[in-house]
């Protein structure tokens, strides 16, 4: 099969993504910066705001091009109550905070000029409860003509102790929607068409799979398609992707398995390169070979703690766990900051503002992760090559990345010595280290401590 004969969108082949928490990324107009706002850098809480800006990002555009990004993420940019914005109060307007409209137009237009394209969180699972919908079906109950928009158990509404209608995940301030109201569909619908309007390049689908209505993504697929087949979908998906990637609602999900798999083998110590290998032949038993280049492949979100702080501060064990991201099959996402040693645990301190100061950087990991990239841009087999495990042992293991035009070798090792890998003489009997250059023998594969060999296989 071609690689034009592929289905989803081919560009998200040969994407890298970079995903941004729009109030901790860079404050560039501090005219729109709310009440009490904190100075930058401040310790990041669950509601205190920054400024951050989508100014703020049109500025700092040149930075996304130099490391090689050629796609973004953005959570929620939509009118909402919070910092992270997953409460949403007007899916229709871009939150004033953040810039308005105009802010929002000229942050597209630069992202595409700039050769990067600009994919959306789709937040429809739940609003905030300061939506006017439910603030009317708080103030007039069941007189409402919005009370089938919710699920609520009965009046008055209460949000404490424990909410009396439906949520997300029992946090009353996120009433969950009704999809299975036409009424609702239909709103959420032309939001969608709206915002394609303006010419996005895809959605990022926010707990779809807390929607019980089967029926919702499919037909959020066909009004996606239906204005450009090839706009990008991709489901938040913490377990198996099975459903999300049968091409019957999103093309892709965001890989967290393939997370846990890199982590797991790289800092955690969770079994060694055999459990890493069946952990990533799970993967395959779960996603469609014709689809695994559409995953969204991440080893860090706003949703997680920071990677070099899951790591410990080793940079070694970092450096590693990113080289296994962008060589495997799939998109790869760094999170903002991720690209510069920035750390952080959980939510809400993984949401630490991006430093710009170039003296805070860890410059080892900026340019390791710039390396990387360039590399996969430069060798189609790391873009669209199929993957598969030749050998693992206790402390590594070699994949091989093959495509009609490139073969590579792919040698990882954890351990705190170098290490010889079984050769891969059937393939090839000599190679070049793509990152060095280095001619190789492959009966006498070395990989380094903590370290990783790329390589081109030569016939």
């Amino acid at each position: 099969m071609t690689d034009t004969a592929l289905p989803g969108p081919d560009w998200v082949r040969d994407a890298v993504f970079y995903q941004i928490f729009p109030e901790r990324f860079d404050n560039a107009d501090p005219s729109t910066d709310p009440p009490g706002v904190q100075p930058w850098g401040s310790a990041p809480t669950r509601d205190n705001f920054m400024g951050g800006d989508l100014p703020g990002i049109t500025r700092r555009l040149p930075h996304l091009v130099d490391l090689g990004i050629n796609s973004l993420y953005l959570t929620p940019i939509f009118a909402a109550a919070t910092n992270h914005r997953y409460d949403a109060v007007d899916y229709t307007r871009i939150d004033p905070i953040l810039g308005g409209r105009a802010a929002y137009d000229t942050f597209l237009g630069s992202a595409h000029d700039a050769g990067i394209r600009v994919v959306l969180d789709a937040v429809f699972h739940h609003c905030g409860d300061q939506h006017p919908y439910f603030r009317d079906v708080v103030a007039r109950e069941a007189e409402s003509e919005y009370v089938n928009w919710f699920s609520v158990a009965g009046f008055p509404v209460q949000p404490h102790p424990v909410p009396n209608y439906l949520t997300c995940s029992g946090c009353y301030y996120l009433p969950k929607l009704n999809v299975y109201n036409p009424a609702v569909r239909q709103h959420l619908f032309e939001v969608t068409r709206q915002w394609l309007d303006t010419g996005i390049d895809g959605w990022r689908l926010d707990v779809p799979y807390m929607l019980e209505n089967p029926s919702f993504w499919r037909q959020f697929r066909d009004v996606v398609k239906g204005h450009d087949p090839n706009l990008y979908i991709c489901a938040e998906v913490w377990e198996s992707a099975s459903e999300w990637t049968d091409g019957t609602t999103s093309d892709g999900a965001m890989n967290y398995r393939l997370r846990d798999a890199v982590l797991g083998f790289v800092s955690e110590w969770r079994g060694g390169g055999e459990t890493f290998a069946a952990e990533l032949e799970r993967i395959d038993q779960e996603v469609p070979a014709a689809a695994k280049g559409l995953m969204m492949n991440l080893l860090g979100s706003h949703d997680t703690e920071r990677v070099l702080t899951h790591c410990g501060g080793d940079v070694a064990a970092t450096k590693l766990a990113y080289a296994l991201l962008l060589t495997a099959e799939g998109a790869p996402m760094i999170y903002y900051g991720d690209e510069v040693g920035l750390e952080g645990f959980n939510d809400p301190d993984c949401r630490r503002c991006m430093p710009w100061d170039q003296d805070m950087w860890n410059v080892d990991i900026h340019t390791w992760l710039k390396r990387l990239i360039s590399v996969r841009k430069d060798n189609i087999a790391l873009r669209r090559g199929s993957e598969a495990t030749l050998s693992a042992d206790e402390n590594t293991i070699v994949r091989l990345r093959e495509h009609p035009e490139q073969s590579i070798i792919v040698a990882a090792n954890r351990s705190l010595l170098p290490r010889e890998v079984p050769a891969p003489t059937s393939h090839a009997e000599k190679g070049v280290d793509i990152l060095t250059g280095e001619a190789i023998a492959l009966d006498q594969l070395t990989v380094p401590a903590k370290g990783i060999r790329i390589v081109e296989l030569i016939r």
